[in-house]
Protein backbone atom coordinates (compact mmCIF):
# COMPACT_ATOMS: atom_id res chain seq x y z
CA UNK A 1 0.00 0.00 0.00
CA UNK A 2 1.21 3.51 -0.82
CA UNK A 3 2.28 5.66 2.10
CA UNK A 4 0.72 8.70 0.37
CA UNK A 5 -2.07 8.41 -2.17
CA UNK A 6 -3.68 11.32 -4.05
CA UNK A 7 -6.67 10.24 -6.14
CA UNK A 8 -8.58 12.33 -8.71
CA UNK A 9 -7.97 15.61 -6.86
CA UNK A 10 -9.57 18.79 -8.18
CA UNK A 11 -8.45 22.03 -6.51
CA UNK A 12 -9.71 25.52 -7.32
CA UNK A 13 -8.64 29.10 -6.65
CA UNK A 14 -12.05 30.73 -6.78
CA UNK A 15 -13.30 29.82 -10.27
CA UNK A 16 -9.83 28.86 -11.53
CA UNK A 17 -9.53 25.09 -11.91
CA UNK A 18 -5.91 24.63 -10.77
CA UNK A 19 -5.70 20.84 -10.36
CA UNK A 20 -7.78 18.81 -12.79
CA UNK A 21 -8.11 15.32 -11.40
CA UNK A 22 -4.52 14.48 -10.52
CA UNK A 23 -3.58 11.10 -9.04
CA UNK A 24 -0.19 10.42 -7.43
CA UNK A 25 0.96 7.40 -5.44
CA UNK A 26 4.12 7.40 -3.34
CA UNK A 27 5.62 4.29 -1.78
CA UNK A 28 7.40 4.34 1.57
CA UNK A 29 11.06 5.26 1.20
CA UNK A 30 10.79 6.88 -2.22
CA UNK A 31 11.84 10.25 -3.53
CA UNK A 32 9.17 11.27 -6.02
CA UNK A 33 9.49 14.49 -7.99
CA UNK A 34 6.91 16.73 -9.64
CA UNK A 35 8.26 18.67 -12.60
CA UNK A 36 6.55 21.22 -14.80
CA UNK A 37 6.60 24.84 -15.85
CA UNK A 38 5.41 27.87 -13.90
CA UNK A 39 1.70 27.66 -13.24
CA UNK A 40 1.55 23.92 -13.85
CA UNK A 41 0.11 23.22 -10.40
CA UNK A 42 3.15 21.89 -8.54
CA UNK A 43 2.93 24.14 -5.48
CA UNK A 44 -0.87 23.84 -5.50
CA UNK A 45 -0.43 20.07 -5.24
CA UNK A 46 1.77 20.40 -2.16
CA UNK A 47 -0.52 22.97 -0.55
CA UNK A 48 -3.49 20.66 -1.14
CA UNK A 49 -1.72 17.68 0.42
CA UNK A 50 -0.74 19.60 3.56
CA UNK A 51 -4.22 21.05 4.04
CA UNK A 52 -3.63 24.69 3.13
CA UNK A 53 -6.05 24.21 0.23
CA UNK A 54 -9.10 21.96 0.27
CA UNK A 55 -9.97 20.13 -2.95
CA UNK A 56 -13.54 20.11 -4.23
CA UNK A 57 -13.22 16.51 -5.36
CA UNK A 58 -10.94 13.55 -4.77
CA UNK A 59 -9.17 11.94 -1.84
CA UNK A 60 -5.81 12.17 -0.10
CA UNK A 61 -4.72 9.33 2.15
CA UNK A 62 -1.67 8.86 4.37
CA UNK A 63 -1.13 5.22 5.35
CA UNK A 64 -4.74 4.63 4.33
CA UNK A 65 -6.15 7.42 6.51
CA UNK A 66 -8.21 10.22 4.95
CA UNK A 67 -6.37 13.53 5.41
CA UNK A 68 -9.17 15.75 4.09
CA UNK A 69 -11.01 15.66 7.41
CA UNK A 70 -8.05 17.35 9.14
CA UNK A 71 -6.84 20.94 9.32
CA UNK A 72 -3.33 21.84 8.18
CA UNK A 73 -1.77 21.81 11.68
CA UNK A 74 -3.40 18.44 12.40
CA UNK A 75 -1.86 16.98 9.24
CA UNK A 76 1.56 17.76 10.71
CA UNK A 77 0.66 15.55 13.69
CA UNK A 78 -0.25 12.80 11.23
CA UNK A 79 3.25 12.80 9.75
CA UNK A 80 3.51 15.29 6.90
CA UNK A 81 5.77 18.34 6.97
CA UNK A 82 6.33 21.06 4.39
CA UNK A 83 9.49 22.91 3.38
CA UNK A 84 7.89 25.84 1.54
CA UNK A 85 9.02 27.69 -1.53
CA UNK A 86 11.00 30.76 -0.51
CA UNK A 87 12.03 29.06 2.77
CA UNK A 88 9.52 30.88 4.98
CA UNK A 89 11.76 31.05 8.04
CA UNK A 90 10.64 33.10 11.02
CA UNK A 91 12.94 36.03 10.32
CA UNK A 92 12.91 37.57 13.81
CA UNK A 93 13.50 34.31 15.64
CA UNK A 94 16.88 32.65 16.12
CA UNK A 95 17.94 29.48 14.35
CA UNK A 96 17.26 27.47 17.51
CA UNK A 97 13.82 29.05 17.96
CA UNK A 98 12.93 28.23 14.35
CA UNK A 99 13.85 24.60 14.93
CA UNK A 100 11.83 24.50 18.13
CA UNK A 101 8.84 25.89 16.22
CA UNK A 102 9.17 22.96 13.84
CA UNK A 103 8.63 20.62 16.80
CA UNK A 104 5.35 22.23 17.92
CA UNK A 105 3.49 18.94 17.40
CA UNK A 106 5.72 17.02 19.80
CA UNK A 107 6.06 16.87 23.59
CA UNK A 108 8.99 14.56 24.32
CA UNK A 109 11.88 16.91 25.14
CA UNK A 110 14.47 14.16 24.87
CA UNK A 111 13.33 13.24 21.36
CA UNK A 112 13.20 16.91 20.34
CA UNK A 113 16.77 17.37 21.59
CA UNK A 114 17.81 14.30 19.60
CA UNK A 115 16.23 15.78 16.46
CA UNK A 116 18.03 19.08 16.97
CA UNK A 117 21.30 17.16 17.22
CA UNK A 118 20.37 15.38 13.97
CA UNK A 119 19.72 18.69 12.20
CA UNK A 120 23.03 20.09 13.44
CA UNK A 121 24.82 16.96 12.19
CA UNK A 122 23.23 17.40 8.75
CA UNK A 123 23.88 21.16 8.75
CA UNK A 124 26.95 22.03 10.88
CA UNK A 125 26.63 25.65 9.74
CA UNK A 126 23.31 25.93 11.58
CA UNK A 127 24.96 24.76 14.79
CA UNK A 128 27.52 27.55 14.42
CA UNK A 129 24.68 30.05 13.97
CA UNK A 130 22.14 28.63 16.43
CA UNK A 131 21.79 31.94 18.30
CA UNK A 132 21.72 34.07 15.13
CA UNK A 133 18.48 35.69 13.99
CA UNK A 134 17.20 33.78 10.98
CA UNK A 135 16.51 36.87 8.87
CA UNK A 136 20.25 37.65 8.81
CA UNK A 137 21.24 34.26 7.38
CA UNK A 138 22.28 33.83 3.75
CA UNK A 139 19.83 32.26 1.30
CA UNK A 140 21.61 28.93 1.49
CA UNK A 141 21.59 28.97 5.28
CA UNK A 142 17.90 29.82 5.31
CA UNK A 143 17.21 26.83 3.03
CA UNK A 144 19.16 24.63 5.45
CA UNK A 145 17.10 26.02 8.31
CA UNK A 146 13.78 25.51 6.50
CA UNK A 147 14.78 21.92 5.76
CA UNK A 148 15.91 21.35 9.34
CA UNK A 149 12.69 22.84 10.68
CA UNK A 150 10.74 20.48 8.41
CA UNK A 151 12.55 17.54 9.97
CA UNK A 152 11.75 18.64 13.53
CA UNK A 153 8.23 17.21 13.42
CA UNK A 154 9.81 13.81 12.65
CA UNK A 155 7.72 13.40 9.47
CA UNK A 156 7.11 10.18 7.61
CA UNK A 157 6.62 12.26 4.42
CA UNK A 158 8.32 15.58 3.74
CA UNK A 159 7.06 17.91 0.99
CA UNK A 160 9.80 20.11 -0.49
CA UNK A 161 8.99 23.06 -2.73
CA UNK A 162 11.82 24.44 -4.91
CA UNK A 163 14.71 23.85 -2.47
CA UNK A 164 17.32 24.99 -5.03
CA UNK A 165 15.65 28.31 -5.86
CA UNK A 166 18.11 31.21 -5.80
CA UNK A 167 21.06 29.16 -4.60
CA UNK A 168 24.58 29.04 -5.99
CA UNK A 169 25.43 25.76 -7.79
CA UNK A 170 27.69 24.52 -5.00
CA UNK A 171 24.87 24.97 -2.47
CA UNK A 172 22.38 23.30 -4.80
CA UNK A 173 24.58 20.20 -4.80
CA UNK A 174 24.84 20.32 -1.00
CA UNK A 175 21.07 20.60 -0.55
CA UNK A 176 20.41 17.71 -2.92
CA UNK A 177 23.01 15.58 -1.16
CA UNK A 178 21.21 16.29 2.11
CA UNK A 179 17.83 15.42 0.59
CA UNK A 180 19.24 12.04 -0.42
CA UNK A 181 20.67 11.51 3.05
CA UNK A 182 17.35 12.38 4.71
CA UNK A 183 15.65 9.88 2.40
CA UNK A 184 18.20 7.16 3.14
CA UNK A 185 17.55 7.66 6.85
CA UNK A 186 13.89 6.78 6.29
CA UNK A 187 11.93 9.88 5.29
CA UNK A 188 9.79 9.65 2.15
CA UNK A 189 10.05 12.81 0.03
CA UNK A 190 7.80 14.51 -2.52
CA UNK A 191 9.99 17.05 -4.30
CA UNK A 192 8.88 19.98 -6.44
CA UNK A 193 11.79 21.43 -8.35
CA UNK A 194 12.34 23.68 -11.38
CA UNK A 195 15.81 22.16 -11.84
CA UNK A 196 14.37 19.02 -13.42
CA UNK A 197 17.73 17.41 -14.18
CA UNK A 198 18.86 17.66 -10.55
CA UNK A 199 15.49 16.42 -9.32
CA UNK A 200 15.51 13.42 -11.65
CA UNK A 201 19.11 12.62 -10.68
CA UNK A 202 18.06 11.81 -7.09
CA UNK A 203 14.40 10.76 -7.52
CA UNK A 204 13.12 7.23 -7.91
CA UNK A 205 10.07 8.25 -9.93
CA UNK A 206 8.53 11.41 -11.32
CA UNK A 207 5.33 13.00 -12.57
CA UNK A 208 5.11 15.76 -15.19
CA UNK A 209 2.40 18.36 -14.60
CA UNK A 210 1.00 20.64 -17.30
CA UNK A 211 -1.80 23.11 -16.55
CA UNK A 212 -3.08 21.09 -13.62
CA UNK A 213 -2.95 17.67 -15.24
CA UNK A 214 -0.43 14.85 -15.04
CA UNK A 215 0.69 14.16 -18.60
CA UNK A 216 3.57 11.73 -17.96
CA UNK A 217 4.55 9.46 -15.07
CA UNK A 218 7.52 7.11 -15.10
CA UNK A 219 10.76 6.16 -13.38
CA UNK A 220 13.24 9.00 -13.07
CA UNK A 221 15.64 7.18 -15.38
CA UNK A 222 13.02 6.84 -18.10
CA UNK A 223 11.91 10.46 -17.72
CA UNK A 224 15.49 11.61 -18.31
CA UNK A 225 15.42 9.69 -21.61
CA UNK A 226 11.93 10.83 -22.63
CA UNK A 227 12.19 13.14 -25.71
CA UNK A 228 9.28 15.32 -24.55
CA UNK A 229 10.81 15.80 -21.09
CA UNK A 230 14.26 16.39 -22.57
CA UNK A 231 13.00 19.13 -24.86
CA UNK A 232 10.60 20.85 -22.43
CA UNK A 233 12.44 20.57 -19.12
CA UNK A 234 16.03 19.41 -19.60
CA UNK A 235 17.12 21.92 -22.25
CA UNK A 236 17.90 19.25 -24.83
CA UNK A 237 16.88 19.41 -28.47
Amino acid sequence: MSILSINNVHTFYGNIHALKGISINIEKGEIVTLIGGNGAGKTTTLRTICGLLKPREGSINLNGEDLLKYQAHEIVYKGISMVPEGRGVFARLTVMENLEMGAFSRNNKEEISHNIDRVFTLFPRLKERRTQVAGTLSGGEQQMLATGRGLMSNPSVMLMDEPSMGLAPVLVELIFDIIQQINQEGTTILLVEQNALMALSIAHRGYVLQTGEIVISDTAENLKKNPTVQKAYLGME
